[in-house]
């Protein structure tokens, strides 16, 4: 039993499933997280309600799933944020679903899902549309859907407020890169606010998100995946206008993950919100001298490799050797504990706790990782290739990947397709292409790529990496390829040539487009065109040489 209710709490598995089956009762499914400030109220104002807690025991079998460790659940029972509070048959189909729920309201819904189980049973469950496994929305690769997302920043941005939407700000770091290259002044503007609303002056890293359009509201919980993520966006800000007022928060974030979340290998998972509201208004001090938020230490794959990618995107453009020794520390990591000979990825290992095999947000994020090692360190590229050749053979289904295997208990034997892991899966596949020098890779992006496009006009910002995928594979790769070895001069000046969707090819002697390198040269490809340099100050003249033959549109 949780020591903050009185429930009788079950770990997600075929085991639960089992009694509610040989019971006859649903299932409560609470989808909880420890950075979820709204969870533990509902422990402590709900769950711990001793006749709520009697009549959940009696009456359902209770399920706890922390979302950070069960990913596929939480994405088939997400009930629109946590705590998610999740009624299920014996075999997974969904019943009712609410957020948070007082004691009050839980009490309405206890009795409703208990009228609605005697009247119907198991026909009371429906399985989300999402899982039904109808063919993806298949379309034609064309440059309309970059211009279609690009429009959607226009539209949807907040000219008063920064950021997109008029609602709940979140800082959107995938929606900055691709605005980035299409609309700079408001990805600028709207890092700008989220460095002064969200970033934490005192500790560094960087808050959940903002309630209110004009950043109030602030929740204070800070993920790996978050912090992770703009430490890469502002990183790639930083490429583009040499500014501090971009590389400063980087910098500072990589240090709160290297600090307040480092377990002596990795990086854990987050930092909770504070138990007094005005706790982060407090001085360093003041902190150290009240109760400390709670923190998660737990090493996720996805987060790390994330993680590990944008120290080392930092340290490319900064030659920040901090960073790039945590990287280096964070990869090894995942290749000695998370990945497999075979190139499977386990989401975690906590003690003798491991997580699931095979998820496609981790390999994405691990192929990406070990991509961005190889044109930064100049190893890597056999990772990349184990674990994305696992992913193609395992989960790329009828044109576009799955999200994991098909099986476990409740819904997670239904196929599910997420978009964005999908795009993050064919982002790293056209990376991999040109480093591996293997077109199969380009054309499995392409294909997944394909699969969604019969519906582009649907997707918002919010998803707006699709169209930068999408652009990508409509086009030719910038590729600078340097013979030389990785850390020289051309090399650094390399990395720094400001376009972040560019790969770098080090160390590279017989190389693409038939050509061979001299020692000590570099070559810029776009398409047809190749042109060679072999000082930093010439790369950089080829560079705009070759974009310029296209227009600028690489």
């Amino acid at each position: 039993m949780d020591d903050e209710t009185r429930v009788e709490w079950r770990e997600w598995g075929p085991a639960a499933f089992a009694e509610a089956a040989e019971a006859e009762q649903p299932l409560l499914l609470s989808l909880s997280a420890t950075w979820c400030a709204g969870c533990h109220e509902m422990d402590v104002e709900t769950y711990a309600e001793p006749r709520i807690a009697a009549n959940v025991n009696d009456d359902f079998v209770p399920v706890r799933v922390d979302v950070d460790r069960q990913p596929r659940v939480r994405e088939r029972y997400n009930a629109g944020g946590f705590p998610s509070t999740v009624f299920a048959t014996p075999s997974g189909a969904i019943i009712s679903g609410a957020g948070y729920l007082g004691p009050d309201g839980m009490r309405q819904v206890l009795d409703s899902v208990r009228e609605t189980w005697a009247d119907r049973g198991g026909d009371a469950g429906r399985v989300p549309r999402a899982l039904a496994d109808d063919p993806t929305p298949v379309g034609e690769l064309s440059p309309a859907v970059e211009a279609y997302i690009a429009g959607q920043l226009g539209e949807k941005y907040d000219e008063v407020h920064a950021g997109w939407g008029d609602d709940a700000k979140f800082p959107l770091p995938r929606t900055v890169e691709f605005a980035l290259k299409r609309e700079r002044g408001q990805a600028l503007r709207t890092l700008d606010a989220v460095r002064d609303h969200l970033f934490d002056d005192v500790a560094g890293g960087f808050f959940r998100y903002a309630s209110g359009r004009d950043w109030s509201g602030v929740h204070h919980e800070k993920l790996l995946d978050t912090n992770a993520a703009l430490v890469r966006a502002f990183a790639n800000a930083y490429l583009y206008t040499g500014d501090d007022a971009y590389r400063r928060p980087a910098k500072r974030t990589i240090d709160f993950l290297t600090d307040d979340l480092w377990t002596g290998v990795a990086v854990g998972g987050s930092v909770g919100p504070a138990a007094g509201r005005d706790y982060y208004a407090l001085s360093a001090d003041e902190r150290g001298e009240t109760t400390q938020p709670r923190v998660d230490l737990t090493a996720f794959a996805g987060g790390n490799a994330l993680a590990a990618e944008a120290m080392l995107t930092y340290a490319g453009y900064t030659d920040d050797e901090s960073a790039r020794g945590y990287a280096e520390r964070v990869l090894d990591f995942l290749e000695t504990d998370l990945v497999d000979d075979d190139g499977a990825v386990t989401h975690y290992r906590a003690g003798d706790d491991a997580g699931e095999r095979l998820l496609l947000g981790d390999h994405a994020r691990v192929v990406a990782a070990f991509i961005r090692a190889q044109q930064v360190l100049g190893a890597g590229l056999d990772v990349a290739e184990r674990v994305a050749d696992r992913a193609i053979a395992e989960l790329h289904d009828d044109g576009s990947f799955l999200d994991g295997p098909k099986e476990g208990p409740g819904l997670l034997d239904r196929p599910f397709r997420p978009l964005d892991d999908n795009v993050e899966m064919a982002g790293a596949l056209c990376d991999l292409a040109v480093l591996a020098d293997d077109d199969r890779y380009r054309e499995v992006a392409r294909e997944t790529i394909e699969a969604f496009a019969g519906a582009a006009d649907r997707i918002g910002v919010q998803a707006a990496d699709y169209g930068a995928v999408a652009a990508r594979l409509g086009g030719e790769p910038l590729v600078v390829a340097v013979a030389d070895d990785p850390g020289s001069d051309l090399h650094r000046a390399a990395l720094r040539v400001a376009d972040h969707e560019k790969v770098v090819v080090p160390d590279a002697g017989a190389l693409v487009a038939d050509r061979d390198l001299e020692r000590g040269t570099a070559a810029v490809l776009v398409g047809e065109t190749a042109l060679s340099a072999s000082t930093p100050d010439e790369l950089m003249a080829q560079v705009s040489a070759a974009t310029r033959s296209l227009g600028g549109n690489n």
